[in-house]
Formats: C-alpha cells, structure tokens, sequence
C-alpha cells in the first residue's frame, strides 16, 4: 500500500484519496496532491531578456502598447512597481500611472 500524506490542517494520518484530492476525515479539509512550493517552483516567468520575475519587482516597457478598448498608449520606458505575478496569458498585473490596473505579457518588459 503507498504512503498518504498526513493532513496538513490537523495532522491526522488517517486521510484518503478521492480523484486528484487528498481528505482528511477528522476535519474535513480537502487538499490536491501538489504542494504549493511545487506549483511555485514550476512557474517561472521571465522578462523578454531573460531575467527571472518575482512579485514585487519593478519593470520597464520596452514596446508602444495600445490599451485594449481606449485611445491610451503605454509609452516606451514607462516604469512600472511594484508587479503581481499571475497564471494566464497576460501574466503581470500591475498599476500603471496615469492608467490605472492592467495586465501584461513579460515579452514586453524589461526588468529594471
């Protein structure tokens, strides 16, 4: 028989599989089988010269982008702090002056 996990909430021991979750019976708590270090650990993402993002970090726009659905244009250099790293395929969300909350793809930034 393989070796469960013990539940990470209250430690019980007794936990099953149930499809890709883990349960506990004593509190209930259900978990996947990744752990959360793991799914950090595999997502990299980097800026389009190849430096490695981290949330927090501050970038700078290396192309013109038109913002989808306005007559706005994120210039060329404009800095931006502070960054949120996010899974999909604009993975930045950010604050942009003058603009306010947006999302961008790391192809178009440059770590600063």
């Amino acid at each position: 028989m393989s070796q469960l996990p013990a539940c990470p909430q209250c430690g019980s021991e007794f936990t099953y599989q149930d499809s890709a979750l883990f349960v506990c019976p004593e509190c209930a708590h259900e978990w996947s089988g990744e752990t959360a270090a793991a799914s950090e650990e595999a997502r990299v993402v980097r800026d389009a010269v190849g430096n490695v993002l981290q949330d927090g970090d501050s970038v700078t726009v290396i192309k013109d982008l038109k913002v989808k659905g306005s007559s706005l244009v994120v210039k060329v250099g404009t800095k931006v702090k502070n960054i949120r790293l996010v899974d999909g395929d604009h993975d930045i969300d950010c604050k942009i002056d003058g603009i306010g909350a947006m999302g961008l793809k790391s192809e178009f930034v440059k770590k600063a």
